[in-house]
């Protein structure tokens, strides 16, 4: 009877010591893709630990997760992705993620003189009127009601508030794609092509330049581009050596 109790409770010990290890968190390393085409700059966001990672031009980012969290997948031009990590998944350390572009379809184009018609001038939406973001949608869609208590006391507010930041971000580095080229960064502000993309994060993290932008002061953008681009190289250089 004894030695039955005693085999009993190491089989128990065994079984807590697997559930466990699934709750313990590693390293997962995954690719997001959409029609096999792999994507750079999507962010990836841990519901649990607030981690976060943005994929590479591989389309590969690598996050600190556990069996059964919730990440959240985001990046302009292609549809808010919630995931799960599977338990195979967080066996193998390795996930796929596909993601949908979110094409907008145009019946029509027309192209007149009178460019000054809007929604606004038509009385089709009132003038002056609060215009969202697509994050900033989801955030104040869980601001109120039930729903917003419920988003505050789970903690999902604060990720779509943080997925706000990372869209309102990476809105700044679509205009910086628009305003300067690949040469301007490695022929003026000798920045290295392959280090482009890190410097464009760089510059978006600063509060000057951001508000540069905003008032569409390019003058002003290159001048500050230029002092960023130098501590930019200074650190970088002093990090090789």
């Amino acid at each position: 009877m004894k030695n039955s109790i005693i085999v009993l409770l190491v089989l128990l010990g065994q079984n807590q010591l697997l559930r466990a290890q699934t709750y313990v968190e590693k390293i997962i390393i995954g690719t997001v893709l959409s029609d096999t085409k792999k994507l750079d700059g999507i962010s990836v966001i841990n519901c649990m630990n607030k981690m976060m990672a943005v994929t590479d031009k591989d389309g590969c980012f690598s996050i600190q997760a556990k069996e059964g969290d919730i990440l959240n997948f985001s990046g302009i031009d292609y549809k808010y992705l919630k995931k799960y990590v599977y338990k195979h998944e967080y066996n193998s350390g390795m996930m796929e993620v596909d993601m949908i572009f979110n094409a907008v379809e145009l019946e029509e184009v027309i192209i007149n003189k009178n460019a000054n018609i809007s929604a606004e001038n038509l009385g089709i939406i009132p003038r002056g009127q609060v215009k969202f973001t697509p994050q900033e949608r989801r955030l104040y869609s869980n601001s109120g009601g039930i729903q917003g208590l419920f988003s505050s006391i789970s903690g999902e507010k604060e990720i779509l508030k943080m997925n706000v930041e990372i869209e309102k971000k990476e809105l700044l580095l679509k205009k910086l794609e628009y305003l300067f080229g690949n040469k301007y960064y490695t022929k003026t502000l000798k920045i290295p092509e392959e280090l482009i993309k890190g410097f464009q994060y760089y510059c978006v993290e600063d509060k000057r330049f951001v508000e540069s932008l905003s008032l569409k002061d390019k003058t002003m953008s290159m001048f500050l581009m230029t002092n960023l681009s130098i501590v930019y190289n200074q650190e970088r250089i002093s990090k090789d050596n």
